[in-house]
């Protein structure tokens, strides 16, 4: 028997720093150990403040998923103020917020986890000529196609939010900005162009060819498109068998608009979807570098442990569902939203079911934003009222691109008295808890194989990218 460990990290193309120990055993990971090294403190800077700071602030978290919180404040803003978006206004916050999540999931699957299927350690593979040409970064074709389609996209971010990152357009009362009718029309030719993009390339088929997939069996048949290449590779690498994580999945329930969110909330255990119990939530310290006990993001606190006691091995914290690991994502989106195949990819639970969990929001997020755009009407109203809050509490409950984000307020005196987050990678690379339990890529990586002499593990590098990892919102 061979034992050694070996740290992996820091990660390209992750967003902020990440660091993976591994126990190796006999060729395969034993143990893993997620580490967060970098503290950033955004929860420690808002008590105090005028409680529309936060609206400023919190977006600052991360340059990619900016929307995502800044959505998930105004959102905590509105439910501790009593202030209502009318219908419109939604539907406009709705779009911003899509966009950018549409734009997190071609960068991620174009430029963060394909490229590393063009590495020469594959040279010989049926599929690694095509993978090279298309995947290689910053020269594969798919780079640069998924570059130009982006930089289009956010044209819509633009006319919505008039800038992005950190746009201030999301309000608890509506979006700052009511879109005219020439504005419509140029953010459906936007989304036309976006479409081309998608079936030229990505799905070499129409979007409503590919969300309308019910089993694996179908999945495993499509051939056209980087999708096809993609599912090529995984069946040649096995990428059905290994990067299992709990099969426990939550989402808070996607672009809340007038009638409901347009993605439904839920918890997938076991095969059956059922609420979530957001009460339910809480956040174990016991292996990260945080002073203070478990408990609900409502009593919780952010205390950094300068000493870094030796029992903890991250600045993250581990958030918890009623006590148990549970991972969160477009895969968790999908099955819970009652999509066939993404409830078989669910019960899968795999690297490869991940990625053909965000494949298939991304086409089904494209015919949602269509439809969107051609329900905005310029003479609504988009902004409502906008109470002044000396006291209250509030929760943004959203989903960014990678999961599930919760923002709690409370507001006394007319100022912040406590802030707390709950990021999509804090769940997903969460430490261990109190009970020994590894967090979901903790528990994904064991049993990946590493070959001898291998220091960075392209099938470690496989699982790990498959949760699209941003430290920098893990550690807010």
């Amino acid at each position: 028997m061979s034992e050694r460990q070996l740290l992996v990290g820091p990660f390209n193309r992750v967003e902020g720093d990440l660091e993976i120990k591994l126990d190796i055993r006999d060729g395969q990971v034993a143990a893993a150990y997620a580490n967060s090294p970098l503290f950033r403190g955004f929860e420690m800077m808002l008590p105090g403040k005028d409680p529309r700071d936060a609206l400023t602030l919190t977006p600052r978290i991360c340059g990619i998923c900016s929307v995502s919180q800044s959505a998930a404040a105004a959102f905590a803003l509105a439910e501790a103020s009593g202030a209502r978006m009318p219908a419109q206004g939604a539907l406009a916050a709705a779009i911003l917020h899509g966009v950018e999540n549409m734009a997190d999931h071609v960068t991620h699957f174009h430029l963060f986890f394909m490229p590393d299927f063009a590495r020469p350690a594959y040279a010989g593979r049926a599929w690694h000529d095509r993978a090279v040409q298309r995947f290689t970064a910053l020269q594969g074709s798919a780079a640069r196609a998924t570059a130009e389609a982006r930089a289009r996209l956010f044209h819509i971010a633009g006319t919505l939010g008039g800038k992005w990152p950190h746009t201030l357009a999301i309000q608890p009362g509506g979006v700052t900005r009511a879109p005219a009718a020439q504005d419509r029309v140029r953010m459906l030719a936007t989304l036309r162009s976006f479409r081309r993009y998608l079936e030229d390339g990505l799905f070499g088929a129409p979007v409503e060819a590919f969300a309308a997939l019910t089993t694996i069996a179908e999945l495993e048949a499509w051939e056209t498109g980087d999708a096809g290449l993609f599912m090529a590779i995984s069946a040649d690498l096995g990428l059905h068998l290994s990067g299992f994580g709990p099969r426990r999945y939550l989402s808070f329930g996607a672009y809340p608009l007038e009638g409901g969110r347009a993605m439904a909330p839920g918890l997938w255990d076991n095969g059956a979807v059922t609420p979530y119990d957001a009460t339910q939530i809480t956040e174990d310290l016991s292996h990260a570098w945080m002073l203070g006990d478990t408990a609900h993001p409502t009593q919780g606190q952010t205390l950094p442990d300068e000493d870094m006691r030796e029992s903890a091995y991250s600045w993250c914290k581990a958030p918890r569902l009623g006590g148990r690991v549970t991972e969160v994502g477009a895969l968790a989106r999908q099955a819970i939203d009652g999509h066939p195949l993404a409830q078989a990819l669910a019960a899968e639970g795999s690297t490869r079911a991940r990625i053909a969990g965000r494949l298939l929001e991304i086409a089904r997020l494209q015919l949602l934003l269509e439809d969107w755009a051609r329900a905005l009407d310029p003479d609504a109203r988009f902004m409502g009222d906008q109470p002044t809050v000396k006291a209250g509490t509030g929760a943004g409950l959203v989903e960014a691109a990678r999961g599930s984000l919760g923002h709690w307020l409370r507001i006394e005196g007319g100022r912040i008295a406590s802030y707390q987050i709950v990021a999509p990678t804090t769940w997903n690379f969460s430490p261990r808890d109190a009970t020994g339990t590894p967090g979901p890529v903790e528990m994904a990586l064991v049993g990946a194989e590493v070959a001898e002499g291998e220091e960075t593990p392209l099938s470690v590098q496989h699982i790990v990218r498959s949760f699209d990892p941003c430290m920098v919102c893990t550690v807010h």
